[in-house]
């Protein structure tokens, strides 16, 4: 049997650290007994210090000890990895095809847990990872973009559910975030603040990465802190690459200064979230790999995990979606392009694995790796099936209801994965790489959303080596875990706010005992309102919506609820529903006592209404203003922060002062290369370009160009109602004298992007317009002194 081996988990420190006068105490000074410092409380009060007695200085006889925050001794330094949108059987270190040999190594030298769990969705799941606490609990009920006026659910993280990394920071570790956040309210973004759910006051000394729920991974909109970053001028840069090196060279830095103090690291890359974005040699590793379709991946990933002890012997594959077509009765086209697809996505999770262990490596080199616990965590939710049926070369068409069609698709297969591209692939291998369940992302009440491979690795204090863990357990586990392993009490009050209690399990118990009775029995799961509960093995649930279905099922009153014993069916295929019913009955009652209790009611099934933040109670930082007047200088404003000029009428006009030289560049741009408008001067000519989705663009510009000196630039839209989506007039001014005007047949009515901005006298990101270009190339070179955007 292994053993725990960290010195630091005593009763001793648990409860604090001791202070004691030596005999250096100030000459004067009352002999200091021996102080407790309570860690329940943080920041840590101390004592207040010993007074002197002595009037000058030099005739004080030594010095009072010095007040410090420190961990306890020997306190591991901590690495949380969290892989975006990667399912249980898609790792080869669960059995699944895709390479990942730093989850293999760490696999190798530590343990695996085999029912581990997730939200089954983003922004729910890094709440609830990073508080300890359930994802209603922290009131992210949703992602961050979705979120409504209803508990639990409202996107606001709140003070009384302090992060894991706020209790780290101030029992003496040093904290760095790096890569994907997507836990702050969206009104919350822009430059206005307010920063209190900004990663930086979130308990992480340093952030490095994006914001929001996705990013462009050749063209990313990144901050630093709280400043936004212009992305270097690389040909070859890539994200994830980015990403390592930024923590490499923190992780280095940490240990050059101050080598004993601990340090945790939040590493989130945001891969493998679409887009797919790869470099082409990483694709290319995987050509025709994938050949011989989903079904059969399915089969052949189900009998690895079987062989190598990943699932029980005898498991049965679930039967796949209605809806995910037999890969044998594809078409040409369909095998074609939907076998490129999932090569990009192979490359993909295999480049993601390899900076990971660039960032691994770099503990190793400074002589910590021994010390250091980390988590590798290979999915924040089941492996994604919003691609749809076929896939998409944009992901921003779902958004727009435009169908993607494969005679279309297959014509782009050589592109696919580039900086041209915004991709996701098709459904059908979200399935596959989620085996043996049969459902994926988004859809809670199946394992194929919510579970998901993780790794544990720590030499100093997990003697075992390659093992498995099959104890039930769950994200919210992670905080607790991290705080015994540190030997660090769990916290009553905050920064001045009593605390919700840390509602996981610390699997620190596990770590010992692969045989160690289960303590995680019971946990609730709901994402609008695919729902379910774990109790003592029996799980509970119904499928309230596929994630490909533009509509619910059913009404929640009348789902249908099935029953599995976990214990003897690993991949919830025998429903015991109509043979238990008492048994279906009694875990439905305990579903609702913890939804009553973790403040998950009322359920919500709402999914494209809550776009509309006004129609479910989301805050909107423009309000019900109509205009917005903005000037040069001001760049980075996220779609969600921005006044929303979709499905209506706008006036943009803008005040420029033109150069002796000509002017050129970009006056006002929203969105990017996948969808957008831009308001700008090409050589001289002013003109404004829609960009819809990045299928077809339209241009409206003046025939002369501008003189030099003062302008006044307007562009006027006028829409034609109907609907959303719609089309619309667009006439162009000059010094209010029309210069030209045209047809816009269709607009973007449901989003422009994810991850691009509005900015002004420069297009961050993607270009709207290719001949203007993106980052510095589009700077314009005269002056914006003001642009106003009125809608109507």
């Amino acid at each position: 049997m292994s053993v725990l081996r960290n010195p630091t988990c005593t009763a001793a420190l648990a409860v604090g650290l001791a202070l004691t006068a030596s005999s250096g105490t100030a000459h004067g000074a009352a002999a200091a007994a021996p102080q407790t410092i309570d860690r329940t409380v943080l920041p840590i009060q101390f004592p207040k210090p010993a007074v002197s007695s002595e009037l000058y200085a030099k005739d004080a006889k030594g010095v009072p000890p010095r007040q410090e925050v420190k961990a306890p001794a020997g306190a591991p330094n901590v690495i949380v990895v969290l892989i975006d949108d990667l399912g249980f059987g898609a790792t080869e270190t669960f059995g699944g095809p895709l390479k990942t040999p730093t989850m293999d190594r760490l696999a190798q030298g530590g343990l695996r847990y085999n029912s581990f769990h997730t939200t089954a969705l983003c922004s729910p799941t890094r709440v609830a990872l990073k508080s300890g606490r359930n994802h209603h609990t922290g009131n992210m009920g949703f992602i961050t973009e979705l979120a409504t006026g209803l508990p639990g659910a409202t996107g606001e993280v709140p003070n009384r559910v302090a992060p894991l990394a706020e209790m780290l920071r101030l029992n003496g570790y040093s904290t760095a975030a790096f890569g994907k956040w997507h836990e702050t309210a969206v009104w919350e973004t822009s430059v206005s603040g307010p920063f209190d759910r900004w990663p930086t006051q979130q308990g992480f000394d340093k952030f490095y990465g994006f914001i929001g729920g996705e990013a462009n991974q050749w063209a990313p909109f990144l901050h630093d802190g709280v400043a936004q970053i212009e992305i270097p001028k690389d040909p070859n840069y890539h994200l994830n690459t980015d990403l390592a090196n930024q923590a490499v060279a923190w992780v280095k830095y940490q240990k050059a200064m101050t080598p004993d103090k601990p340090l945790f690291i939040y590493y989130a890359p945001g891969a493998v979230h679409a887009p797919h974005h790869v470099p082409k040699d990483w694709i290319a590793r995987w050509k025709g790999k994938f050949d011989g379709g989903w079904d059969k991946l399915r089969e052949e990933t189900l009998a690895r995990q079987i062989k190598m002890g990943i699932v029980p012997a005898g498991t049965k594959l679930a039967p796949k979606p209605e809806a995910i077509k037999d890969w044998d009765k594809l078409s040409a086209d369909e095998k074609r392009l939907f076998a490129r697809q999932a090569e990009v996505f192979a490359g993909f999770v295999e480049y993601t694995d390899y900076e990971i262990g660039r960032v691994v490596q770099s503990l190793e080199e400074v002589g910590q790796l021994e010390n250091t616990l980390i988590f590798y965590i290979a999915g924040d939710n089941g492996t994604s099936a919003e691609g749809g049926a076929n896939g998409m070369f944009n992901e921003m068409t779902y958004f727009n209801g435009v169908a993607e069609k494969v005679e279309d698709l297959v014509k782009l297969v050589d592109k696919w994965g580039g900086p041209e591209t915004y991709p996701h692939m098709a459904a059908g291998w979200a399935v596959a790489l989620d085996t043996p369940f049969q459902w994926t992302k988004q859809v809670a009440s199946d394992f194929g959303g919510a579970r998901v491979g993780m790794v544990v690795h720590w030499p100093k204090g997990i003697q075992a080596r390659n093992e498995m863990r099959t104890q039930f357990s769950h994200v919210i586990d992670i905080a607790p875990t991290v705080l015994e392993a540190a030997g660090l009490p769990e916290p009553k009050i905050v920064n001045g706010t009593p605390q919700v209690p840390i509602e996981g399990r610390s699997l620190v118990y596990t770590f010992a005992d692969a045989m160690a009775k289960e303590r995680h029995v019971t946990q609730y799961f709901e994402i609008a309102g695919n729902r379910a509960i774990y109790h003592d093995g029996w799980f509970a649930r119904t499928i309230h919506k596929a994630p490909w279905e533009p509509t619910v099922r059913r009404g929640l009153e009348e789902d249908i609820w099935e029953l599995y014993d976990t214990r003897n069916d690993f991949s919830l295929v025998s429903d015991l529903a109509a043979k238990n019913p008492a048994k279906l009955k009694e875990l439905q009652a305990v579903f609702l006592d913890e939804a009553r209790k973790y403040q998950v009611l009322p359920i919500d099934d709402r999914f494209f209404e809550r776009l509309n933040g006004a129609l479910v109670g989301r805050p909107d930082l423009m309000g019900p203003r109509t205009s917005i007047t903005v000037a040069e200088g001001m760049s980075g404003m996220m779609e969600s922060t921005f006044i929303n000029v979709k499905n209506r009428s706008k006036t943009v006009t803008a005040e420029i002062v033109v150069p002796e030289k000509g002017a050129h560049g970009m006056i006002l741009a929203q969105a990017g290369r996948f969808g957008g408008w831009a308001l700008y001067v090409n050589k001289g000519v002013v003109a404004y370009d829609y960009n819809f989705l990045g299928l077809k663009s339209t241009t409206i510009a003046d025939s002369k160009p501008l003189a030099p000196g003062k302008h006044t630039v307007r562009f006027d839209f006028a829409y034609d109602g109907g609907g959303p989506g719609k089309g619309g007039q667009g006439t162009l001014f000059v010094d209010d004298v029309k210069v030209a005007e045209g047809r816009i047949e269709h607009t973007q009515g449901g989003l422009f992007s994810a991850d691009e901005t509005t900015d002004v006298g420069i297009d961050l990101g993607t270009p709207v317009v290719e001949a203007i270009g993106a980052e510095a190339v589009s700077r314009f070179n005269g002056r914006i002194p003001k642009v106003t955007v009125e809608v109507r």
